[in-house]
């Protein structure tokens, strides 16, 4: 199967990869492109500025929205983040992917996936035995 032919099966069949037909489809009836963050996800809002909504570039997870992004999607502000000089303050972290499912996870100590073996029960604990 050719990539192009992929790539619009798993538009038009799935959420995840972008967006669907449908949310294709109502975003150029409806939408108004507002802008784009630094990892290429696109910002739309209706007319009216009632309903925003974003087109991730690639998977879609939330998390990926930065903050300033994220306080515009969610009402916070009704001023987006390209119409000022937004500046996220130091405590607020680039994104970082959720590794969970793969192997890069965190798996600690004594964990069956860890390849570490558990440490020693010391004397602290006793085992239930029916009685």
């Amino acid at each position: 199967m050719k990539a192009s032919t992929k790539d619009w099966l798993l538009q038009f069949f799935t959420w995840w990869h972008q967006q669907t037909i449908g949310t294709r489809f109502f975003t150029w009836r409806a939408g108004q492109r507002v802008g784009e963050d630094d990892f290429g996800n696109v910002y739309y809002q209706t007319k009216d500025g009632k309903r925003r909504w974003v087109i991730y570039k690639g998977v879609a997870e939330a998390s990926s929205i930065p903050a300033g992004w994220w306080g515009w999607m969610h009402h916070r502000s009704d001023v987006a983040p390209t119409e000022i000089d937004y500046k996220p303050r130091p405590w607020q972290k680039p994104h970082l992917p959720n590794l969970t499912g793969t192997p890069q996870a965190y798996r600690p100590k004594g964990s069956l996936l860890s390849s570490s073996q558990r440490p020693r029960v010391t004397g602290d604990y006793d085992a239930w035995t029916p009685s």
